[in-house]
């Protein structure tokens, strides 16, 4: 069987290439990048507005799809830019699969596209969708596109993860581990939030489940490691994999939270003391494992950049 995937040369795309080889699966690259992939059977990704015949031409011999290239953390890019990348183009590349290959869609979608930074609570299957921002409403919106371009129901599926973990990550993580690398003390009142996170082979291992579990898939799934944890956790896990001490002080939180308000910054606030909880429940009901120990993988991800400077 052979799956396309998109995005093949990103962050969680090189991994998933992998473990779709480790699975004995052919693997055909939809790339905007083709000469970056290297490989035999690498094609160029169309833009939103190419011809139907363009995202047809790319099904040629393909089982599945797994679409992961979009648009994020892009402070150039505005609502148009998202929703070309993110909805238009996701539902180009669905319609082409429906009508050419007979397996499964599998769409790379973000805790976003329900829930806001400011959202504080668990995140389900079940949660009612309500993005917040120009990224969250492109990503539920490709999932409209998706599901809407099957009328073949149990085929497609988004797959909404949180923040994702790993080399090369970007972000808030990333932004994290670089205070982390510092000596600057951490207020441990501030950061008691929880949060799931997902490590990028743990993300890839799931879309290879979802592509072999036996009978149809539901239109969404939630994936994260086992348990949340807290930020000054997260904070200390990077520290201790730097060798550093972890400089943390029990400062209350609210006089923060009054700065804060006072220098317009609560949404900030907000974003960065929320608890957001993923509960994969139904992805483990159908077999999958999640990763178990987030913060010896963030100590461990910590080391190997020590190391490698």
């Amino acid at each position: 069987m052979k799956v396309l995937v998109t995005g093949a040369t990103g962050f969680i795309g090189r991994r998933l290439v992998d473990r779709l080889r480790e699975a004995q699966f052919d693997v055909r690259i939809a790339s905007r990048r083709p000469e970056a992939a290297g490989g035999n059977d690498v094609v160029r990704l169309p833009e939103a507005e190419a011809s139907d015949e363009d995202f047809l031409a790319l099904m040629r011999d393909v089982t599945h799809v797994v679409h992961c290239a979009a648009l994020n953390n892009d402070r150039a890019a505005g609502e148009r830019d998202y929703l070309a990348a993110n909805a238009t183009l996701s539902g180009r590349l669905a319609k082409a699969a429906a009508g050419r290959a007979d397996g499964r869609f599998i769409y790379f979608s973000s805790i976003r596209a329900v829930a806001g930074p400011g959202f504080s609570g668990t995140i389900s299957e079940a949660t009612s969708p309500a993005p917040q921002c120009a990224y969250g409403r492109s990503k539920r919106q490709g999932e409209i596109e998706v599901q809407g371009a099957f009328a073949s129901v149990g085929r497609a599926a988004a797959l909404r993860l949180p923040p994702v973990y790993g080399e090369g990550m970007k972000g808030n993580l990333a932004t994290l581990m670089r205070l982390a690398d510092t000596a600057l003390p951490v207020p441990t009142g501030a950061l008691t939030g929880l949060r799931s996170l997902i490590s990028a082979h743990a993300a890839a291992g799931a879309v290879v489940h979802l592509l072999t579990r036996p009978g149809s898939l539901h239109p969404a799934y939630v994936a994260s490691d086992a348990s949340p944890v807290a930020i000054s956790d997260i904070i200390e896990a990077f520290r201790q994999g730097f060798g550093r001490p972890a400089r943390l002080l029990p400062l209350p939180a609210r006089p923060l939270m009054l700065a804060a308000r006072l220098l317009g910054k609560q949404p900030s606030w907000q974003a960065l003391t929320a608890s957001q909880i993923c509960d994969p429940s139904l992805l483990v009901s159908e077999g999958w494992r999640p990763q178990a120990d987030t913060l010896g993988q963030l100590e461990e991800l910590a080391r190997q950049a020590g190391q490698s400077r």
